[in-house]
Parts: C-alpha cells; structure tokens; sequence
C-alpha cells in the first residue's frame, strides 16, 4: 500500500483508550488548520469502532463547534444512544484541553432489502484522461506564490481530477456547479466502514467552494474567510473508494456570510451512492 494512503488509514483509525474513549492526531495539509474531513472521518471511526460490522453506518450529522489546535491530540467520546433491533445510534463529542471543537450523531443499520432508485449520475467525461489537480497546479509552475506550492503540488492519498478545472489565481464568475473525480491511490482493504469513513474524509474537499463560482472568488481571493459550520452524510449503497467516484457538487444559496453546498457520489456504474450537505463559512474581509 502507499505510504500516503496507509498513513492515513492510521491517522482515521484513532487509539483506543477506553471502551467509548479514542484519541487522534492531526495532520497538517498546509493550511495551518486541521481539515474539517480530518475530524469528520475520525468520528465516524470512532462511532463505528462501538457498532457491530454488519450495522454500516447510513447517515451522519455534524457540527464544527471550534477551531482546533494542529499540534495537540484530540480526544473523542462516544455515547452509545441506542442499539435497536434494526437501528443504532451514537453521539461523538471530539475535545480538546476539555472543550468540545465538534459534535457528530450517527445512524447504522442492518443491511435490508427494499425499493430501488436514484438520480442519474452526470453526463460527464470519465477520468481517464484527465489531470489531477496536483498535475494542474503544477502547470501554473512560478505563478503559484511560494508559500503555497507545497500546498498545491504536494502528493494526496486521496486524489482528484476534476473535469473542468479552475485557476484559483484567476476566477472567473460561473454556474456554482463542480464535477470532481476522486479515488484512494493505491487498493484498500475489503473493510466496509474503513471506506465509509473515508469517504466521509473525502466529501470536505471541493465542496465550500462551489459557493464562491458566481461570485468571482477563490479562496485565494484576499480577505476570503471560509471554514465549515455543519455537515450531514447520507450513504445510500456500498461503494469502494479505491475506484473511481464522481463527485457532483452544486450550491443553492449563498447569503448572510454563509453558503449552503451539495453533494452527490456516483460509483463508475452511475449509481449514487451517498448524499452530502453542507453550510459554511463564506466571508469575505475588506481590507
């Protein structure tokens, strides 16, 4: 396995100090914060690590309740709402020096059959063909300011290929609509709830931003403030993320210094396989 990708498998798989009690460390992306997914996929592992295997988890709510500190662990709780006859529940606070950074509530199931149906995945290029925004970014080459290549061009273990790319250096106003490919960069284990934490990982990437598309923003833009509020899953059908996903956002409202975003994964067949939402952060500070 690639180090990055088993790097971050370790990084979701948290330590266990008590029966409901985890500990994680953070990892620095380059934006001197941790990334929101970082939080979000831990969370779920931790809820997951309470539930039996054959319960998958099918829907998640989130709260990012406070900046938390790159360099110190964080500590998630886990309380075990409800183990029902189809159903089970868990909460998860994640704390830092005994305050509450992000909130989570979970829903895992039995596997059921039942109706049948879904949107239609995209009539869009497939990925083979495409650069990857690490290749894109290095296309820009000296026009990247250097502070930020290490950040643009460093190397994911989940990578991402968008089929129109865009130049945060020069946004240009468009439809708030982004489709973006994305898979793990090398295979991962056949481990059910590891790929639907990952995936929970993954869906923070790419998704804020499609608020800024009319707006002839980037979040390179000066003065641009933007971190996530809340964030909700919906996991519809098993999936492997260690194939190609396409990720179709799109943003319905954008006021108050807040923009609302939404998201689709569709699997290589075109069937969804989850469902994203998520507000957040949009402001723009004048100088």
């Amino acid at each position: 396995m690639h180090a990055l990708l088993q790097d971050l498998i370790t990084l979701l798989g948290l330590e266990r100090l008590d029966r409901d009690l985890f500990r994680g460390h953070s990892q620095d992306l380059g934006w001197g914060a941790i990334f929101g997914g970082q939080v979000l996929g831990q969370a779920l592992s931790a809820a997951a690590q309470t539930v039996p295997v054959e319960r998958p988890v099918h829907s998640l709510h989130a709260y990012f309740l406070k900046a938390g500190n790159l360099h110190k662990p964080i500590l998630y709780q886990v309380d075990r709402i409800r183990d029902g006859q189809s159903f089970t529940t868990r909460r998860v606070v994640a704390v830092q020096d005994g305050v509450a950074i992000f909130s989570l509530a979970a829903s895992f199931q039995i596997v059921e059959d039942g109706f049948d149906h879904g949107d239609p995945m995209p009539d869009v290029p497939p990925p083979e063909g495409l650069k990857s925004e690490r290749e894109l970014a290095l296309l820009l080459g000296d026009r990247v300011p250097p502070k930020l290549r290490p950040l643009v061009t460093a190397d994911r273990p989940i990578e991402q290929r968008p089929v129109v790319p865009r130049n945060p250096l020069v946004p240009k106003k468009q439809e708030p609509i982004r489709h973006v490919w994305m898979r793990a960069i090398g295979a991962l284990p056949d481990d059910d709830a590891l790929h639907r934490y990952l995936l929970a990982y993954a869906s923070d990437f790419s998704l804020l931003g499609t608020c800024l598309d009319p707006h002839g923003v980037s979040w390179l833009t000066q003065g641009m403030q933007m971190a996530s509020l809340d964030h909700a899953m919906w996991i519809h059908r098993p999936f492997r993320l260690d194939d190609w996903l396409l990720y179709a956002t799109d943003s319905a409202s954008a006021s108050g210094a807040r923009g609302l975003s939404r998201g689709r994964f569709f699997d290589r067949q075109g069937r969804l396989v989850a469902s994203v939402q998520q507000e957040g952060l949009v402001r723009l500070r004048q100088a």
